[in-house]
């Protein structure tokens, strides 16, 4: 216990709590496993198939470490388990050899590089064996009903969210003109019948809600 609450292992124990209580949640299905990912994007394609964005946030820096591909939670529950064995083991060494404060000082990289090199060898077949997920293209989006969100719409401004096949909701830049914007306010419906690549945002134009088909329908099963 004395060398678990010395540094430098006491400076994984705090984050190694932290994993513990995160899978309890996700035991109890309070969070998900990919909670930290960010979950799934409208990809940058218009093109008839879906795709996801590049990877933001704790997922990006993953990657460029040379961690990513499994999901973020399980990358940094290695990451922070690994290095607090490491360390906790290093520090047990130094001080049956009978090493000072310099020794010490010297397990911390010497965890932290193998926790990194244990995670990335374990994170690689764990990359292989979880599915790939698929995000939602626009054109997936395009005639669907969506919930405005903005005070008005215009050629120029407005918001609206959009629900996709699987259940997920987006806010989305939507734009429309003329006798159309007229008729879009916070909370009213609309068609998106379009999409504007160069742009980036929807063209909609008012819709009645009960014509809304729901998700997926018209669409051929994937």
């Amino acid at each position: 216990m004395r060398v678990a609450m010395s540094f430098p292992a006491n400076l994984f124990g705090f984050g190694l709590v932290v994993v513990l209580v995160y899978w309890v949640t996700v035991l109890v299905g309070a969070v998900g496993v990919d909670a930290l990912d960010g979950g799934e994007g409208i990809g940058t394609d218009h093109c008839d198939h879906s795709a996801t964005g590049p990877a933001t946030g704790p997922a990006a820096v993953l990657a460029a470490a040379g961690l990513g591909g499994a999901p973020v939670s399980v990358s940094l529950s290695l990451l922070i388990s690994i290095a607090w064995f490491a360390s906790l083991s290093g520090t047990a060494t130094v001080e049956r050899i009978g090493g000072g404060g310099p020794a010490r000082l010297l397990v911390l990289p010497a965890a932290l590089a193998a926790a990194w090199a244990l995670t990335r060898l374990l994170v690689r077949p764990l990359a292989r064996l979880a599915p790939r997920e698929t995000g939602t293209s626009h054109r997936d989006l395009v005639g669907r009903v969506c919930t405005i969100r903005t005070g008005h719409v215009s050629h120029r401004f407005g918001q609206a969210e959009i629900t996709a096949d699987d259940g997920s909701a987006h806010l989305v830049q939507v734009r429309a003109r003329g006798e159309d914007a007229a008729g879009l306010a916070a909370g009213s419906t609309a068609l998106v019948f379009d999409y504007d690549p160069d742009g980036g945002f929807f063209h909609v134009m008012p819709c009645d809600p009960v014509l809304d088909p729901g998700p997926g329908a018209g669409r051929p099963p994937r």
